[in-house]
């Protein structure tokens, strides 16, 4: 169980990644007042001090204290036996000097990770991240002493890292509202049902991608991301040189821009530049749902503001809410300030104007918004639109909402293609792993809930190993045998509301989720009902964590006779002009919520799938076409978006799924 950590440690050994100071001793920020502990197993403890140090920790369900010695790097590492969960204890760890930790509990543990819809918090804090539904309600019903939560601060390093940032603390109503909802209500449920403390770890970064929480050697064992591997090699030797090759590329890229932009040609961002012939656009507001429809590329948005005398010297302060995708903005002609790389479209803009630029009277502002695909615009609330004195947050603000003129510079079709950057960030192989799980190893847990898979969206076939590794690599950095993995399928949602072409993606990533399930001692949470097809982050998360809580309870906690999850195609068999369907997870029977079956197609051997009809027969599904004599495939739910209708009668949908799935 100590292995992986010595492993680590050795690495760290030869790189230039600190760590802290052995002056005294020191344990990572994951122990600490308020923790969980896994109960009735050794649970390991580690940290750092003087070498040859001699480390004593005591616990109050200990008889006797348990010692180890600091190594000659400065580490130590020992394990506490713990008894079943109860609590609160203390927990002191002496040496030179003495650490204290109190309301320790012992009970069950499990990290919560993943991206967006895991890291999304219970309450609401903004654009993309709205709150689940009646989070007033969630969050002042939310008080739950002996569930205790860990937030792990986003962390990208290159190198695997000693420690974290983050604190346990008790959940309550003053608690709740920014730790992941999720990973709430999972614990929440939990807690309730089995009557013991719960401990929550989350690790979760919005819009990554499950390479970023794979470490190094197991991605090694993937053929196709060795280019990506030798740019993290790349990244370790020299980090500055993809920035220099960057800043480069750009600079002639801007040039080639100018050629092309009619607003960059004309001087657009100058105060005295006619717009009298430009439309207008009410803003905020995303310009799909304006003058622009799926437009792709450069608009360029001017307004004036009257400001008044007594503000002319002061530091003021320009803020535009988010913008999708990026922008150069400028005041009375001079950049101010811009955001115009990487994923910054839910990035709220604030810009510090310098002294001397504002003048009483009428200034210009003036947005470039460039939108390299999907939503476009300046799109945030009204109240995020506003100049304001620099000295003053809530009062003294001028109101920048309303009409706006606009015009469009260029097309993104008729603009070079931007250079790609490579960075080293929450993108890139192992990165996020380094950073944000290391740390945490091996720290006892019980087992792991993931929600993630729409960073992957685009490459669905590379997602049937990646996600198995994945899987596979935290199990033996845990070095706790085939923990349990429960994760989320992810839910419907409409791609090409934001300007993609219609596919299948979504719907394939969803069967290398499902296919996933042949990993020993995962589950999966079926979403089909409770997506948003026009919000990739949907608010109905209570469900979401009560699925995967009831894979916890029936194959890791003995409730035997629970149903876990809604109906997963099993075979087909053909009968005549007829495909009959099988399942597992069938509890009480098969049911067709809100009338007949649908969402159902049906092909011959020609492979040309057709709308079909399904009746349910006893466990089974019939489907047929007249159109089909011979049937030799089905699909259901096979798209983006759907909404479909098949579940079981405890209320759990079923899966989409294609019974020509690939074998591999």
């Amino acid at each position: 169980m100590l292995g992986y950590r010595s492993m680590v440690w050795a690495a760290l050994s030869l790189t230039a990644v600190a760590f802290p100071a052995a002056a005294e001793i020191g344990l990572p920020a994951v122990f600490g007042n308020h923790m969980v502990l896994q109960q009735q197993t050794d649970a390991p403890i580690w940290g750092w001090g003087d070498p040859g140090e001699r480390i004593s920790i005591s616990a109050g369900w200990l008889d006797r204290p348990v010692s180890c010695t600091v190594d000659d790097e400065g580490r130590w590492m020992t394990s506490l036996p713990t008894p079943r969960a109860g609590g609160p204890y203390s927990v002191t760890v002496a040496g030179s000097s003495s650490i204290a930790f109190t309301d320790v509990m012992i009970g069950e543990v499990w990290i919560c990770s993943g991206q967006s819809n895991m890291e999304m918090p219970v309450d609401y804090v903004g654009p993309g991240y709205w709150g689940v539904i009646d989070y007033e309600k969630e969050i002042a019903a939310a008080d739950y002493p002996n569930l205790r939560l860990f937030t792990v601060q986003r962390t990208v390093s290159t190198e695997p890292r000693e420690d974290c940032t983050g604190q346990w603390r008790q959940c309550s109503p003053e608690t709740v509202g920014s730790f992941s909802a999720v990973g709430y209500f999972f614990g929440r449920d939990l807690h309730e049902d089995l009557s013991v403390p719960i401990g929550m770890i989350c690790t979760a970064w919005g819009g990554t991608p499950a390479q970023a929480w794979t470490d190094y050697e197991a991605m090694k064992t993937l053929p196709n991301w060795a280019g990506r591997l030798r740019d993290v090699d790349r990244f370790r030797a020299d980090p500055n040189a993809f920035e220099n090759e960057y800043r480069v590329a750009v600079t002639k890229w801007q040039e080639a821009c100018r050629a092309v932009d009619a607003g960059l040609k004309g001087g657009w961002m100058r105060p005295d530049t006619d717009d009298s012939a430009w439309k207008t656009m009410d803003l905020p507001k995303a310009w799909e749902n304006d003058k622009l429809g799926n437009f792709d590329g450069v608009v360029w948005f001017r307004t004036t503001v009257d400001v008044p005398d007594e503000w002319v010297d002061l530091k003021l302060v320009l803020e535009l809410g988010p913008i999708d995708d990026w922008d150069v903005t400028w005041f009375n002609g001079l950049k101010i300030g811009a955001h115009d790389s990487g994923n910054v479209w839910q990035v709220d803009r604030s810009y510090t104007i310098p002294s001397g630029v504002v003048r009483a009277g009428s200034n210009s502002i003036t947005v470039r918004v460039i939108d390299t695909g999907g939503g476009g615009g300046i799109y945030g609330r009204p109240e995020q639109l506003r100049l304001r004195r620099g000295d003053s947050k809530d009062s003294q603000v001028i109101a920048l909402a309303g009409e706006w003129r606009f015009a469009v510079g260029a097309a993104l079709s008729d603009l070079p293609p931007r250079p790609r950057q490579k960075r080293f960030n929450a993108g890139t192989p192992t990165s996020l792993y380094n950073g944000m799980i290391v740390p945490l190893v091996p720290y006892a847990i019980k087992g792991a809930i993931w929600y993630q898979g729409e960073a992957n969206r685009s490459d669905p076939a590379d997602y049937r190993t990646l996600f198995p590794t994945m899987i596979g690599c935290w199990r033996r950095a845990w070095d706790r045998g085939d923990f349990p993995f429960y994760f989320v399928q992810i839910a419907p949602f409409n791609y090409t509301l934001h300007g993609n072409q219609p596919s299948n993606l979504t719907a394939e990533l969803r069967e290398a989720q499902f296919m996933t399930l042949r990993v020993a001692n995962t589950g999966m949470a079926v979403t089909m009902d409770i997506g948003n097809p026009r919000d990739i982050h949907p608010r109905d998360k209570r469900p979401i964590g009560e699925r995967l809580a009831r894979w916890a309870k029936a194959k890791t906690y003995g409730a035997d006779d629970l149903v876990c999850s809604g109906p997963l195609y099993r075979e087909m068999k053909i009968e005549g002009d007829r495909a009959r369907l099988f399942f597992d997870h069938v509890g009480s029977g098969l049911v067709a919520r809100d009338g007949e079956l649908t969402h159902f197609t049906i092909a011959g051997t020609n492979g040309e799938f057709v709308p079909a009809e399904a009746v349910i027969d006893g466990d089974t599904v019939l489907v047929w076409s007249d159109k089909v004599k011979k049937p030799a495939a089905v699909r259901y739910a096979w798209s983006d978006a759907p909404d479909p209708n098949l579940f079981n009668a405890e209320g759990l949908p079923a899966s989409s799924f294609r019974t020509d799935m690939p074998m591999e």
